[in-house]
């Protein structure tokens, strides 16, 4: 289910659509707990909801992610 709880999000780019004032795409990898990417993903979200996590919640800043390259289509 969408919308549950919040994710932690390693940004590669902001992605260039159109799209509703105040919403856009990001470009990144989903981490899990211990800050490891687990899924590549292209998200739609409000600027107002995001938030920077702790640095000792993600890793090294330019740490690789040994994740797939498979992509999931936003829900």
């Amino acid at each position: 289910m969408q919308f549950t709880a919040p994710i932690l999000f390693r940004l590669i780019r902001v992605l260039d659509r159109p799209t509703y004032h105040g919403w856009i795409w990001l470009e990144g990898y989903q981490l899990d707990n211990r800050g490891d990417a687990v899924e590549r993903r292209s998200v739609f979200v409000m600027k107002a909801g995001l938030r920077v996590a702790p640095a000792s919640m993600v890793g090294k800043p330019g740490q690789r992610c040994p994740v797939s390259a498979r992509r999931r289509t936003p829900s």
